[in-house]
């Protein structure tokens, strides 16, 4: 496990710990709390780079290169 130290505005710490706490929350699931919201927002950031990235591509093209590869896949497999 990592030790952060990172700075949040007091409004933003309270209304998580109320949360928590209104949840049944204990003090280590502020931590998985952070973890988990970190986690999704690096995900979200990640799709849409991709989205981006592929936005020039028509979606149908892409759909039928998903298809192909996984029909592909599956063909290999015994």
């Amino acid at each position: 496990m990592i030790r952060w130290n990172i700075t949040i505005p007091e409004k933003t710490d309270r209304a998580v710990r109320t949360f928590l706490a209104r949840t049944g929350g204990k003090n280590c699931d502020l931590s998985r709390f952070v973890d988990e919201a970190v986690r999704k927002r690096v995900f979200d950031l990640t799709v849409n780079e991709i989205k981006d990235r592929n936005a020039q591509y028509d979606q149908q093209e892409i759909l039928e290169l998903i298809n192909q590869e996984t029909d592909a896949v599956h063909a290999d497999c015994p």
